[in-house]
């Protein structure tokens, strides 16, 4: 269940054969279609002016009911299952947050909330959010540095004095599953609203006990109304996230794939943890229905840290102990911990115009950002005795391991305590901060009823500071400025009642050094080159070419899109020699990424809902230092995708759904040169084989305020794998089967 409206004794009663979801009113959600639960009508970011069905882009929107019914809630678990996204790895097991792979692309840093760029490697959950924006393709005019595959844009609940309601929600479930959510919007006066969402959740990660998860977070919003044309909200959000995580599984090199059913081997003591604090004031002021303004302020404050273990394929050294020369799999540390700060003030002057007979929507916009991060490493003995000895880099000495398998190859007893860790933070050895101001004008012109026009601008310019600390305490500063700018044209013609065609070109780019958890270690969007060259570096550049359809059916109760595209990307920093060093190579890369992608959602019949989305893509390397590199495809990139969410609406209080998703092969490695490819045996070394989940979900109504959702995610049990390391090692693995039940209740 959701929010009843104050006035919901006005709406209108529909019968069962059309879904009585007017009549539920229930969703608060602003921007979503009425009567079509998995349909946004609009994006919650006001930039983008015109609806949906008639913006010149593929913007992928998933509504809070889509959401909900799917049972996932991190918003990670929630995109991996989009089409033309995929996850990716950090560099040495780097865990720091979400890693998104848009189109082939990094994402990482492009993730926005309400608008403003949410910087920082953090865990992020659902709970407080109305709708999930994925738009696709190179948006620099709207996003600023990045978004060379796409952009995530969550939009938050905000209060409202149009509601007043208390909805409490509480599931249990299988791995000691329980999560327990308040949604509470009090109208104060006709004026004033204020609106809290709470959260507790906690699991054991299926069928990986004792890893866990456990989120905690409140989200607060006050919204006044203080004239009729001054409005005022304010927000402030905090998420706590404690993981005992598992970082999966590894790949027998030389084209093998996963090793399955390798036992947990997650050590007491290890965590992941992320804490997130921010602030944000909004003011609007409508000087007349054609002209306002919005400004839009937000500081915020990340704390990260992870100490977790890995695991490899490994062979005991030739003096071990036990059993010289036997196949084991041996265990590694991986941490750090990470500081952000940050500061964003965005302002937003809309115009409405006739000019020569054709209506311009301007948009004028000034933006400056202040972002600061400390990066650093914890101190770790590890105080458990050794149990195999391996060999050594190169003609090195062997050295004393921890294995998990005895040298018969059977499992050791007490895995969780083997390496027996002792944690103490230790110094920082990065001390990042970019300034950067931008601005940027956008207009979309109707030039007829059926003809308009999008054009827009941006210039940024920023100055970048990373003062690095080597291990032997040897500080280097890189210092430099630059600028950037982006153009984005887009054009649609409507062919038919609610249909279109269209067709928009936009670029983006990205600074050297734009990834802040890397330091100085060029790769993974590390800085490349040393103080002197560093200067001497040009933005990497992409561009987008885009034509599509979008169609806009049965009352604009569905709306199906389909759009082929093409991303190339130049002057791609690359690195070289260990794949990960600051011998970097400046701007000598190149790749391409192109493909169809069709999308489906909202209501197919007045009784069945559905989120459809199919992608098919083609990558490639067509410029590197290494010639060996050109023709390779892009890692973790699967060329193939495909998910599907349906509901049927039974009776008027059953509803029955599911959804599947697939995604093709994958192939790990860097994103900045390719997968990494065995030129001997012509395959490539590391693969992430295809996979196809399954999910159930049943839905039902007792009255108007109790409701019980029932969901059962990857019901067969399916052994599959998000993303792997260059490596092979670090290579993750999707849940296993899981079942839980949710209560709703409205006071």
């Amino acid at each position: 269940l959701m929010a009843v409206p104050v006035l919901a004794a006005d709406d209108e009663t529909l019968e069962l054969d059309t879904l009585q979801i007017e009549e539920r009113a229930i969703d608060t959600n602003p921007y979503a279609q009425p009567g079509a639960p998995y349909k946004a009508r609009v994006s919650g970011d006001e930039r983008h002016v015109k609806p949906l069905a008639e913006t010149p882009q593929t913007i992928t929107v998933l509504t809070q009911t889509a959401i909900q019914d799917s049972g996932r809630s991190d918003l990670r678990a929630v995109l991996a299952t989009q089409p033309g996204i995929t996850l990716g790895t950090g560099e040495n097991g780097n865990a720091f947050g979400d890693r998104y792979i848009i189109r082939g692309h990094e994402a990482r840093s492009d993730v926005f909330v309400d608008g403003l760029r949410d910087p920082g490697m953090t865990i992020r959950e659902s709970f407080a959010v109305e709708q999930v924006e994925v738009t696709k393709g190179p948006s620099s005019t709207f996003a600023g540095r990045g978004s060379t595959g796409g952009a995530v844009n969550s939009i938050t609940k905000q209060a409202s004095s149009e509601y007043d309601f208390t909805k409490l929600q509480g599931g249990l479930g299988t791995d000691s599953y329980q999560r327990y959510t308040v949604d509470a919007n009090k109208r104060i006066s006709d004026d004033v609203a204020v609106r809290i969402n709470a959260l507790y959740a906690d699991q054991d990660i299926p069928d990986r006990s004792p890893a866990d998860r456990e989120r905690q977070g409140i989200a607060l919003s006050a919204a006044f109304q203080v004239s009729d044309k001054l409005r005022v909200v304010a927000d402030y959000y905090r998420l706590e996230a404690t993981d005992r995580p598992d970082m999966g599984t590894y790949i027998v090199p030389n084209g093998g794939r996963p090793v399955r059913n390798i036992p947990v081997y997650s050590q007491h003591g290890d965590f992941l943890e992320s804490t997130v604090d921010t602030g944000t004031l909004r003011v609007k002021y409508d000087f007349s229905e054609d002209f306002r303004i919005q400004n839009a302020i937000r500081y915020g404050e990340t704390d990260n840290g992870y100490v977790v273990t890995g695991a490899r394929g490994a062979t005991r050294a030739a003096d071990d102990p036990v059993a010289p020369g036997a196949g084991t799999i041996s265990l590694s540390t991986h941490q750090g911990w990470q500081e952000v700060e940050y500061f964003v003030d965005q302002l937003n002057v809309h115009l409405d115009r006739n000019i020569a007979g054709m209506r311009h929507q301007f948009l004028v916009s000034a933006e400056y950002s202040d972002l600061k991060v400390l990066n650093g490493n914890y101190n770790i003995s590890n105080n458990g005795l050794s149990n195999c000895r391996l060999p050594g880099r190169g003609a090195g000495p062997s050295s004393a391991g921890f294995c998990i398998l005895d040298g018969a190859g059977n499992r050791v007893g007490n895995i969780g305590n083997l390496i027996g860790r002792s944690v103490t933070r230790g110094a920082f050895d990065s001390d990042y901060n970019v300034k950067t101001w931008s601005a940027s004008i956008m207009d979309t012109i109707d030039i007829t009823e059926a003809l308009s026009l999008f054009f827009g601008l941006r210039y940024d310019d920023f100055d970048y500071r990373n003062l690095v600390v080597a291990r032997n305490n040897t500080e280097t500063v890189y210092k430099y400025s630059d600028d950037l700018l982006n153009k984005h044209i887009g054009i649609v013609y409507q062919i038919a009642s609610g249909g279109n065609v269209y067709a928009t070109w936009s670029t983006s780019s990205e600074i050297n050094g734009g990834e802040s958890d890397v330091g100085a270690s060029c790769g993974y969007g590390g800085l490349c080159g040393e103080p002197d060259q560093v200067t001497e570096s040009k933005p990497e550049e992409a561009e987008n070419i885009e034509i599509g359809s979008k169609w806009n059916l049965f009352d604009e109760k569905l709306l199906a899109t389909v759009a082929v595209f093409q991303i190339t990307k130049n002057d791609v920093m690359e690195s070289v020699g260990d794949n990960y060093s600051t011998l970097g190579t400046l701007n000598t890369g190149k790749n391409r990424v192109k493909g169809i992608e069709l999308s489906v959602s909202g209501n197919l019949t007045p009784r069945l809902s559905a989120q459809i989305g199919l992608s098919k893509m083609d990558s490639e390397v067509l410029k590197s230092v290494d010639p060996g590199r050109k023709g390779l495809v892009l890692s973790n990139f699967a060329e193939d995708s495909a998910f599907v969410q349906l509901r049927y609406q039974v009776t008027d209080k059953l509803a029955i759904g599911g959804t599947s998703t697939y995604s093709s092969e994958k192939y790990a490695g860097q994103p900045d040169t390719g997968a990494d490819f065995n030129a001997t045996i012509g395959k490539y070394n590391y693969q992430v084989p295809s996979a196809t989940t399954y999910d159930l979900f049943l839905d039902y109504e007792f009255n108007e305020k109790f409701s019980a959702r029932l969901n059962a995610l990857n019901i067969t049990d399916k052994d599959y794998y998000l993303a792997g390391y260059r490596s092979g090692a670090l290579t993750y693995k999707g849940d296993a089967r899981s079942i839980f039940l949710t209560l709703s209740y409205e006071l």
